[in-house]
């Protein structure tokens, strides 16, 4: 891959869900879209190191969940309020189905978006995600760092008590995620236990694992590796996969209550 930087996509806004959400978008705007979500506490730039090779042949959109980098930070957050943010995100911009490719807790959204609304998603790429499982030792609650941030701090807060005692049922549901999923696990200097990310991949009723050992952020560490993995399971066939753009079973329905974009 060509080492320079690339220029990052201007951030555009659209109404979704109650709340503004920024995006990015490149890659031709005909081509099968592709959803990008990051890891709780980054943003659509994070996704810089492999945006443009995934945008050769994809319409790529990578988004900032509320609370993250330019969109809104209303003070309101939950996972299953973000999850509904990606599904009115998606209505607004009349994508009835898309790839998806989320990292870490971002892949929590994404998982419990697959549960719920599986026609919406074609193929699901899940980096370096731990299970939905409570940790056997807890995390402290952070303290908020010095300086300005890229976030909203109620978001972290808000968000912590799940990531220590998850919904149950977030769990015994994943078995409903019937999508085609590629797990990859960032190998034993990743900041996350891969025990739960292998166990993630058992969970999911269409999962492959793939280890590249590159740590946590496999796609800014070792993005030639990720995407060697990603491109090809993003343009293999499986049965019932379908055109990325065309509706499946579920419709994405009227999720949005306001769309438009500046």
């Amino acid at each position: 891959m060509d080492p320079r930087p690339r220029p990052l996509p201007a951030l555009r806004t659209v109404r979704a869900n109650g709340v503004t959400l920024a995006y990015r978008e490149t890659g031709p705007a005909t081509a099968p879209p592709l959803l990008l979500l990051p890891a709780r506490g980054e943003s659509s730039a994070d996704w810089a190191p492999v945006m443009g090779p995934l945008a050769a042949h994809r319409r790529v959109l990578a988004l900032d969940p509320r609370g993250h980098g330019a969109s809104e930070y209303p003070g309101t957050y939950s996972f299953p309020l973000l999850r509904d943010d990606v599904r009115a995100f998606l209505a607004a911009l009349a994508l009835p189905r898309v790839d998806l490719v989320a990292h870490s807790l971002g892949g929590i959204i994404a998982c419990l978006l697959a549960q719920e609304h599986p026609g919406l998603i074609r193929r699901l790429v899940l980096e370096d995600v731990p299970a939905p499982l409570p940790l056997a030792t807890p995390r402290p609650v952070p303290e908020r760092p010095t300086g300005p941030l890229g976030l909203d701090w109620r978001m972290v807060l808000a968000t912590e008590h799940p990531r220590n005692h998850p919904d149950p049922a977030w769990w015994e549901r994943m078995e409903r995620a019937d999508v085609p999923a590629l797990v990859l696990a960032g190998g034993p200097t990743s900041v996350v236990d891969q025990s739960t990310v292998s166990a993630l991949a058992e969970r999911l009723p269409r999962a492959r694992l793939v280890t590249v050992p590159a740590g946590h952020h496999i796609h800014a560490e070792d993005p030639d590796a990720f995407l060697a993995h990603v491109l090809p399971f993003l343009t293999a066939d499986a049965p019932g996969d379908g055109p990325a753009n065309a509706p499946a079973h579920e419709p994405a329905g009227e999720a949005a209550d306001e769309a438009g974009s500046n």
